[in-house]
């Protein structure tokens, strides 16, 4: 195979990659081309808001083919176009074979969330200390326990299950993902547990984990939540955090728990204000930027 490497100005970015695509090249990337510089801009998104730019005041485009005269065609016929005289050619450079699903297996290690809990791929065995594991491949749903979220969330679990487990009978994971949080609830005693998500795909990909890790749940879309729940997660961001904070909260049984994470450390007081009218979150965990928001839903005076 071979890489094409681009440089084209941010209001090209997005023609130049269909053109790409329509030239059948394999894949498109895109990068910052002044990443690691001070130059170096960053871009952040949420789902359902528009992101702040459509790519960097310089991007790197990488165009993949299957060898050297498709990917010289495609650049010849790019450059021909009236509108690509700010785009450039940096390199035609071939791919090194390699073994592709070797080498996305070795970037995957178990994840430590406590000495006895563990996430580990089903390539690996478990460490001999762990007590409770879940067995998760990197798939198409976020929520594969790398990430500072999942983890603050999982461990937060772990560290309460000994005291409250008892009284999860019945869970909401909202915003579901890859079901990890809905399988650890279930690996630390909780019951009854209803998983959610918009994606179609990560309802598959819960139903598929929970199978996997021999736990029983229900997965679905938004409307299988119903009634009220003694432990309420959700791991999505900070925005629909925001504008979920009615409905959320009108599932958090009377002293019940909610657990709140994809807020970066800035935003707290953000969700500390929407939350206000319901209850009182506190910052219980802290991990890379990232603040895991929890609340006790106490019996009315």
């Amino acid at each position: 195979m071979v890489e094409l490497l681009l440089l084209a100005g941010e209001a090209l970015v997005e023609t130049v990659s269909d053109a790409l695509m329509e030239l059948e090249a394999l894949s498109v990337s895109v990068e910052d081309a002044d990443a690691d510089t001070d130059a170096e801009q960053a871009l952040f998104g949420e789902p359902g808001m528009p992101a702040p730019k459509g790519g960097w005041q310089r991007s790197t485009l990488r165009a993949l083919f299957p060898g050297e005269a498709e990917a010289t065609e495609a650049a010849t016929l790019l450059l021909a176009q009236p509108w690509a005289h700010d785009v450039h050619v940096v390199a035609l450079q071939p791919v090194p074979e390699q073994d592709w699903v070797r080498l996305t297996q070795s970037q995957f290690a178990p994840v430590e969330i406590t000495p006895e809990f563990w996430i580990v791929p089903t390539w690996h065995e478990p460490p001999a200390a762990a007590q409770r594991v879940i067995r998760l491949d990197p798939g198409l749903a976020f929520g594969t326990g790398t990430h500072p979220t999942t983890r603050m969330c999982l461990r937060w679990i772990a560290r309460h299950a000994g005291s409250h487990a008892s009284a999860w009978h019945r869970v909401l994971d909202y915003g579901c993902g890859s079901g990890i949080l809905a399988i650890g609830a279930a690996l630390h005693g909780a019951r009854q547990i209803d998983a959610v998500d918009i994606d179609t795909a990560a309802v598959e990909s819960t139903r598929a984990n929970a199978r996997a890790n021999s736990v029983a749940l229900n997965a679905g879309l938004p409307e299988l939540a119903q009634g009220s729940y003694p432990l309420v997660l959700a791991n999505i961001l900070a925005t629909p955090l925001k504008l979920l904070a009615p409905l959320l909260c009108a599932h958090v049984a009377t002293e019940g728990h909610l657990v709140l994470a994809g807020i970066l450390e800035r935003q707290a007081d953000e969700l500390t204000a929407a939350y206000a009218p319901w209850c009182e979150l506190r910052v219980s965990d802290r991990e890379e930027g990232w603040i895991l928001m929890t609340a006790r839903f106490d019996t009315p005076a």
